[in-house]
């Protein structure tokens, strides 16, 4: 016969602060859009050149996406599952932190760069299925 043992106080993994912070986190979370990052992604490598007035909120828009995909591409392993994607992650990166050059058209050029390395990494995350295609014919794997 198994002796009974009385049962222990269970504790909560988090206190009340904590819980707050991981709710705060869940309702401010936004899925993943695949469609609007090639919407502002369109608007920076498209033939029209952006305004200089708004280069700096489309710069802050693509460091967002980047920070996604980057952040998306490391929650699926791609970096170990795929060279490109491994490639074009560092890319993402080292792109993300830079700051924007002066002068308009240097601004240009960094924004089409990212914008680029964006969308690069959107194509390389659908082929390797760690996101569905923006397109809605196109394939994929998982939804953020």
């Amino acid at each position: 016969m198994i002796a009974a043992e009385p049962a222990r106080a269970w504790t909560p993994p988090l206190e009340a602060e904590g819980l707050a912070h991981v709710i705060a986190c869940l309702r401010s979370w936004e899925a993943f859009d695949g469609e609007v990052l090639l919407d502002e992604v369109a608007d920076v490598v498209d033939d029209a050149v952006p305004d200089e007035a708004d280069v700096h909120g489309l710069a802050e828009l693509l460091r967002g996406h980047l920070m996604r995909l980057v952040n998306i591409a490391v929650a699926n392993e791609a970096e170990e599952r795929d060279e490109t994607a491994a490639r074009l992650i560092e890319r993402a990166r080292a792109l993300r932190v830079e700051e924007l050059p002066g002068g308009h058209w240097n601004a240009v050029g960094h924004l089409r760069r990212a914008g680029w390395i964006a969308s690069d990494l959107l194509e390389r995350m659908v082929e390797i299925r760690c996101v569905k295609s923006p397109d809605p014919a196109g394939g994929g794997g998982r939804s953020w």
